[in-house]
């Protein structure tokens, strides 16, 4: 019997680009880190949205909201207009759940689902999106510079001067490349 390895999810500050993060290496060869409803539930339970279950079809609606944050993501990163399917999807997502954000005891919030539905934790996700989407945040949607990644993000930075979606996977991949290929022009024979 074996064993199917289950990609780490990358949990970021932001939900809404941690969650367009479920699917990786967009522009080569796309990694699913939810490629079951349980992974959903798990991916969910890790950001404090705990449901008690996934349908296949709540996967499969999900994963349209993710493509259609991404999608408007993108195109607020290209300076372009927004994809009007996407912009649908994230509405009827954000309107179709109840959840409301509470006060916690030290004096932090958090969202309190209306039920444990995938629909709720859903609704707080587009909430999310439309929040950075819509500048409402200090910060900047980018997208990351790896060729194959091209993963849109959230630059909270100081200077919003971030190249990559995460500085120990796209970053990181990117500097050795440059190191390697430096190597081997310093190393190579003159001619």
């Amino acid at each position: 019997m074996s064993v199917a390895h289950v990609p780490e999810f990358r949990l970021g500050k932001v939900l809404a680009t941690s969650f367009t993060a479920t699917l990786t290496e967009r522009c080569g060869e796309s990694l699913e880190r939810i490629p079951v409803p349980s992974r959903l539930v798990d991916w969910l339970a890790v950001n404090g949205l705990v449901v008690d279950s996934c349908t296949e079809s709540q996967l499969d609606h999900a994963r349209e909201l993710r493509e259609s944050i991404h999608a408007a993501a993108t195109a607020v990163a290209k300076q372009e207009p927004l994809p009007a399917p996407a912009v649908r999807v994230i509405n009827d997502c954000s309107t179709h759940g109840q959840a409301s954000p509470i006060l916690t005891p030290e004096g932090n919030w958090e969202w309190r689902l209306g039920s444990a539905s995938v629909e709720d934790a859903l609704s707080v996700i587009a909430a999310d999106a439309i929040s950075i989407i819509a500048g409402e945040r200090p910060g900047k949607i980018s997208l990351c510079s790896s060729p194959t990644c091209r993963a849109a993000f959230f630059d909270a930075s100081r200077g919003r001067t971030r190249r990559w979606c995460e500085m120990n996977t796209c970053g990181n991949r990117e500097k050795k490349e440059r190191f390697l290929a430096n190597k081997r022009k310093n190393s190579s024979p003159a001619g």
